[in-house]
């Protein structure tokens, strides 16, 4: 046989061999990337830190069994193009997935959200409570004044109290606290803005922020959303009509820390900006933070002639047009709570 021939041959021969040899090694490395690999545990919660380097983070899943090696996850990133696209980030893992899907993950950056909720009717002092001791939360607004604060957060109201929405909020491990306080903010701006668009036109506030401060009130007077649209009506007519708005919640929050759970006839008859018993008109600031049903009931409150209302002592409220059925209101339910 001719050396060319045999020569021929054998390059065939390597050939055929580096055929069979990638198309089986192909095969494998496919069902090893796109084979789910099962998780230790469940959840399975792990961070990649910022500047882990891909080796680092293939040999870190490697360790805890996420991974059949750390070589085929690094190859495998860098034929899909995902080698540099990992992000930083906490991560929770609620299903097995394969070291393909892995990778799609980490790329994507879905990383584990944690949760901070704020609730209807609290007030600055809570809300601020709650933001400080969140432990996933780098605070960076915890020592500074709210003149300082308002403005980071682009806000042109007189104060803090009131102005963010009370809604959940889902944010990454060490997001800032000003970021979560931009968003509460913003989102409150969003609902007046739509809120105060498709208020009763012939309301006696001047503008949303006013609203703001009557739904504050709706908000700390009932907690029943069969009940918010009447007593805004009230306090409606009451400023129509030139009447003091009388409430309670006003004078609790201006009192501040002197409140001792007892609200006294002294306490209605001493003076201050929140007493509205003594001073006409709306409080300078909501006394806490409305949630949506309060600020709709303030911007389109009941069309009733009613001035009154006596809490029935079962969470509902006996409402009135006259004083004397106030009156007799008042004698009726304050008794049976004595």
């Amino acid at each position: 046989m001719p050396e060319s021939t045999r020569s021929l041959r054998f390059s065939s021969f390597i050939l055929l061999v580096i055929l069979v040899g990638s198309t089986l090694f192909s095969i494998w490395f496919y069902r090893l990337a796109t084979t789910p690999v099962k998780l230790p545990v469940m959840p399975y919660e792990f961070s990649i830190e910022p500047g882990d380097s891909l080796r680092n983070i293939a040999q870190q899943l490697t360790d805890a069994n996420i991974l059949p090696n750390a070589w085929s996850f690094i190859l495998l990133a860098h034929m899909t193009g995902y080698n540099a696209s990992l992000k930083a980030g906490e991560y929770a893992l609620t299903q097995n997935l394969s070291p393909l899907d892995l990778l799609e993950y980490l790329a994507q950056g879905r990383t584990k959200q944690h949760a901070i909720t704020f609730l209807e009717g609290w007030t600055f002092s809570q809300f601020r409570k709650a933001l400080d001791e969140h432990p996933a939360i780098r605070h960076e607004s915890d020592k500074l004044s709210d003149a300082k604060l308002l403005k980071l957060i682009g806000a042109n109201e007189p104060d803090t109290e009131g102005i963010f929405f009370p809604d959940t909020y889902f944010f990454t491990k060490n997001s800032s606290d000003l970021t979560i306080l931009k968003r509460a903010y913003h989102a409150m701006q969003r609902h007046l803005e739509i809120e105060w668009l498709a208020r009763q036109k012939s309301l006696p506030l001047k503008n949303s922020y006013e609203g703001l401060i009557l739904a504050s009130i709706i908000e700390k007077e009932t907690g029943r959303d069969s009940e918010r649209t009447r007593i805004a009506g009230v306090f409606i007519n009451r400023l129509r009509h030139s009447m003091k708005l009388q409430t309670d919640p006003t004078v609790i929050y201006g009192m501040g820390d002197k409140f001792d759970g007892n609200l006294r006839k002294i306490d209605l008859q001493t003076d201050h900006a929140y007493n509205t018993y003594t001073r006409s008109g709306l409080p300078p600031t909501p006394i806490a933070m409305p949630g949506l049903a309060s600020i709709r009931a303030a911007f389109n409150p009941a069309a009733t002639d009613e001035l009154y209302f006596v809490a029935r002592g079962d969470g509902t409220s006996h409402f009135s047009s006259t004083l004397e059925e106030h009156n007799r209101a008042v004698m009726k339910y304050q008794k049976k709570r004595q």
